[in-house]
């Protein structure tokens, strides 16, 4: 009587956990693609607020609740949701110029989700798996860049791609780094997730 007792608990805890990851998930999902929309046209890459979301996600979730957050967002901008920047979605935006931010985004949360893992959330590690994170979005997003518009008939070299997906953008991913962390400083005093 007192194992089943223990194993009907140990179901409800285990139900409970899912259901409450799932809604972190989901959460972290929305935040992305709200971060999404809020962006600024500064060439042919625009600079937007995913990456925080990214950063907020995976620092606070950790990296497989985190990584999972990233990848449902993508999933449902694939689908079709009117998720990504521009309030656009569908498949065919993987193959566009950001494409590769995108798919890096993914590499992004694995980085710093095992950060906040294995460091517990210190400021110190945080900043150093953000700024990793933030150079493997970097090189994914500069390398498709690059792919695409040589395939669209626009020769585009590295020094140029890195004028139009790096350069612009390391003040204001400074900036995105440093009010993710403050945040999952506050946030993990407040709440454990």
């Amino acid at each position: 009587m007192n194992e089943t007792k223990e194993n009907i608990k140990e179901n409800n805890n285990k139900r409970r956990q899912l259901l409450t990851d799932s809604i972190y998930i989901a959460m972290f999902a929305a935040i992305i693609a709200i971060c999404a929309q809020i962006r600024l046209q500064i060439g042919p890459v625009p600079f937007t607020l995913q990456t925080l979301g990214v950063f907020l996600s995976s620092g606070l979730l950790g990296a497989r609740r985190g990584t999972i957050s990233v990848l449902v967002y993508i999933l449902l901008g694939i689908v079709g949701l009117p998720v990504f920047n521009g309030f656009s979605g569908g498949f065919g935006v993987l193959f566009g110029v950001t494409g590769g931010y995108i798919i890096g985004f993914i590499f992004t949360a694995v980085v710093v989700g095992l950060a906040s893992d294995f460091f517990k959330k210190k400021i110190g590690a945080l900043i150093v798996g953000m700024v990793i994170g933030d150079l493997l979005c970097y090189a994914f997003g500069t390398a498709w860049f690059i792919f695409v518009m040589n395939n669209q008939g626009n020769p585009t070299g590295i020094a140029a791609a890195l004028s139009n997906c790096v350069i612009p953008f390391l003040i204001p991913d400074a900036a995105k780094i440093t009010v993710s962390v403050i945040l999952i400083n506050r946030l993990n005093k407040i709440v454990k997730i």
